[in-house]
């Protein structure tokens, strides 16, 4: 089982979204927060799920729509973890804090 661990930026793109979520007032914030964590808990068990994405990472899809998010994670298999580099929502152009895609 792969080891899930998120880079310090992605705390950042919680905030992100939390506060667009906020702006708009969605329902079930707490319960939208909460599963798209959990959402990641499924790169333990299968770390090459997401779609190819440049520079040896991937990017894995949680919902859709305006519900939908995007992760860019890299995982590296000599070491056995998958580092989240950014959570962006769907319809956002490009990753925030530079991350290159």
């Amino acid at each position: 089982m792969a080891r899930v661990e998120l880079a310090p930026e992605v705390a950042e793109d919680f905030e992100r979204i939390l506060d667009h979520l906020i702006r708009h007032e969605a329902s079930a914030i707490p319960g939208r927060i909460h599963g798209l964590i959990q959402a990641l808990d499924i790169l333990q068990e299968h770390p090459l799920i997401g779609r190819p994405a440049r520079n040896d990472k991937r990017e894995l899809v949680i919902g859709r729509g305006a519900r939908g998010y995007v992760a860019l994670y890299r995982y590296l298999p000599e070491v056995d973890t998958v580092f989240v580099l950014a959570i962006k929502g769907q319809r956002e152009a490009g990753y925030g804090s530079g991350v290159q895609e």
